[in-house]
């Protein structure tokens, strides 16, 4: 009898211990040695995850994933997505990664006011994205932070973001003021573009869009420097003072040398400069310069706009800029 009773206590410590194994197995720290991501396309199954798991040097045994999982994890299906799988994570928590919505995140921003060739090298150095784009129609982009999954293509990046912008637009122009100085969307985008490059302060946006509107209702060329720029930079920072031969040449673009607007916008603006356009403020300035603390200062006359840039000359000749 103690014979058996021996046997049976060595045969219980053998199913603890067998126990104790499986669930450090399923339970415990895991074989990898630094964080990956793995990608689970769309429709796949337990039986393949735990093949690409493996394989990655997520876990040890495909087989012994899908057989520990079926035992003692849940039956939700796994998500497609990518996800971060970190260093050691267990066999159990990794199943339940799968299980979940703590895919990665993974965002392009494009900020309000950048030209179209400074959209294409930023999507162009995005890891992540697949292919290759030509650069966008000017304007056409909104900027904002789009995410995105690993594998997507960037010609599909930039459709949506032309979406978003189509549609924000069409909104925006049902919303207008009345009696404003744009007769069309594709005005309305073509100012917001200047209004978007001429201050980066948003207090002024409908301010600066005033003086617009109105140089624009009297016929008056509207002289804004980006537009200067625009034919020579195609809207990336020019980096230095405009050379003055620019002020005057004649092109579809310089406002400075014709009256009306550009043929075109000169960069992607964002919701708030479009706004400001169609829905100006209430305004009789048709002035504007900076007054050098970031912001601009108006003027309602030649004689009064003439005083500010006395002023803003004498300033940066005081700063040496």
């Amino acid at each position: 009898m103690r014979k058996f009773g021996c046997l049976g206590l060595i045969l219980a410590l053998a199913a603890i211990a067998g126990v104790f194994f499986v669930v450090q197995m399923w339970g415990g720290r895991g074989p990898l040695a630094r964080p990956i991501s793995v990608q689970i396309a769309p429709g796949s199954s337990l039986a393949s995850a735990s093949v690409q798991l493996e394989k990655a040097g997520a876990i040890s045994s495909a087989s012994n994933f899908r057989m520990f999982a079926k035992v003692f994890g849940s039956d939700a299906p796994i998500k497609a997505g990518e996800y971060r799988i970190p260093a050691h994570l267990s066999q159990a928590d990794i199943l339940k990664v799968l299980q979940g919505t703590k895919t990665i995140q993974r965002f392009v921003t494009i900020p309000e006011g950048w030209a179209s060739v400074q959209v294409k090298d930023a999507i162009d150095k995005t890891s992540g994205l697949t292919g290759t784009i030509t650069v966008a129609a000017e304007g056409s982009i909104l900027p904002d932070s789009y995410a995105f999954q690993r594998g997507d293509t960037r010609e599909f990046m930039v459709q949506r973001m032309q979406s978003v912008m189509t549609r924000y637009l069409a909104k925006a122009w049902a919303a207008r003021k009345p009696g404003i100085a744009v007769t069309s969307p594709e005005q309305a985008l073509i100012l917001a573009s200047i209004v978007e490059k001429e201050t980066g302060k948003p207090s002024e946006r409908t301010m600066v869009a005033g003086v617009y509107s109105n140089r624009l209702k009297q016929g008056m060329k509207l002289q804004a420097d980006p537009t200067i720029l625009y034919p020579h930079t195609a809207g990336r920072p020019l980096g230095r003072r405009i050379p003055g031969l620019w002020v005057s040449e004649v092109n579809g673009y310089n406002t400075y040398a014709m009256v009306g607007l550009p043929k075109g916008p000169i960069c992607n603006p964002g919701r708030a400069s479009i706004d400001a356009v169609l829905n100006p403020a209430k305004t009789s300035a048709l002035y504007f310069v900076a007054d050098g603390s970031g912001g601009h200062v108006f003027a309602d006359t030649l004689e009064q706009h003439n005083a500010n840039v006395a002023k803003w000359r004498a300033y940066r000749a005081e700063k040496g800029i």
